[in-house]
């Protein structure tokens, strides 16, 4: 009887022990999301740096012209490149690694100064980038590699990214906040991209964390086939797990343009689940999505025009023989809201603080 008595009573002090902590852990969550939801953050960038160097020749190498992310990049390095006087270029990479092979092959032929990769992997095209570089060019890439700065074994002057293991962790914890610790989640990834995959492991450890929380299936779908492969993968999913899967998450929004056909042939109205949530980038349909509140309600976006102009100042730093600014813009979620702050209005995380003005200052433009 005795026995019994402390065997129940480890038991009950066990399950207090569990709900505390699962109750610190939703506490946390729910202080990270008001965090990273607040809108208007203040400019946290560089202040200071070299004044615009002379006329350079940019090239800017999209991985896929379709991505919305990769061409917010691209218009905001448009945009600064005429500011500072300089010459642009475009090359799409259209979704594939001889696409991307080809483009980069054209880059080279031109003999520009500089190139910026949007979001061609580092690592897949390797001997090229090291060939430009021993030709004299500087190289600035955006989502290249699995961080923000120098990437492991690449001359790549430096890497743009939000920092995306936190990106991953805003995702993951909206998930656990929206479903009040009960979120079954599938998660999107293409394996292709190193920075997609650090996402998702993350997402991944953050659920983990979780005690109500599970992970359905971890997807590996390309995102250069997303519109033939996500009709009938979601059908799939719905066949297998039905009303179970209330939360997806996945490393781009582009997966979500084309989930909600599939959704809407089940019966599933825009506002119901599965909830999908975005780590990145930020498209101009997730934003209406969010919005209207059809099929999409978070995406972790990156400032991209903000993004656009630092590839051109790190560039600038890069031509005038200094080191690169460090910079890494902090995580901000859109969520419906504030979907309409921050440039949300316009379908872009376009920060209102003062960027372009900070660069041109230090340009001395």
């Amino acid at each position: 009887m005795t026995s019994l008595l402390l065997s129940s009573a480890v038991f009950m002090t066990m399950g207090v022990s569990l709900a505390l902590a699962d109750d610190a852990y939703m506490a946390s969550a729910k202080d990270y999301i008001a965090k990273v939801t607040a809108p208007a953050p203040p400019w946290t960038g560089p202040t200071t740096g070299p004044a615009a160097v002379g006329h350079k020749l940019i090239v800017y190498i999209s991985t896929d012209g379709r991505n919305g992310g990769v061409k917010g990049v691209s218009d905001g390095a448009e945009e600064a490149a005429k500011v500072i006087g300089w010459t642009y270029r475009t090359l799409d990479g259209q979704g594939s690694v001889s696409g991307r092979a080809t483009a980069l092959s054209q880059a080279i032929a031109l003999k520009p100064d500089g190139i910026i990769l949007g979001s061609v992997d580092a690592a897949e095209q390797a001997p090229l980038i090291q060939q430009a570089v021993q030709s004299g060019i500087k190289i600035v890439a955006w989502h290249s590699g699995p961080k923000p700065g120098k990437i492991h074994n690449s001359p790549v002057f430096t890497n743009i990214t939000t920092n995306p293991l936190d990106v991953a962790k805003a995702a993951a914890l909206l998930a656990v906040v929206d479903s009040g610790g009960k979120a079954n989640v599938v998660l999107f990834t293409d394996s292709i991209y190193s920075i997609a995959t650090a996402k998702t492991n993350a997402e991944a450890a953050v659920l983990k964390g979780c005690q109500g929380c599970s992970i359905l299936a971890i997807e590996d779908t390309p995102l250069g086939d997303v519109s033939n492969r996500m009709p009938q993968l979601t059908t799939s999913l719905l066949s297998k797990y039905g009303v179970k899967w209330t939360y997806s998450i996945g490393v781009n929004d582009l997966y979500y343009d084309f989930i909600s056909p599939s959704l809407q042939s089940a019966g599933i109205d825009g506002d119901g689940y599965p909830r999908n949530i975005s780590a990145g980038d930020g498209s101009k349909s997730a934003f209406e999505r969010i919005r209207d509140k059809q099929y999409q309600i978070g995406t972790v976006a990156d400032p991209l025009r903000l993004q656009g102009w630092q590839a051109i100042d790190e560039l600038n730093r890069a031509f005038a023989g200094q080191p690169p600014s460090g910079f890494v813009n902090p995580v901000h979620l859109f969520t419906s809201s504030n979907i309409d702050s921050d440039g949300g209005k316009n379908g872009i995380f376009d920060p209102d603080n003062g960027y372009r003005d900070a660069y041109k200052k230090i340009w001395g433009k």
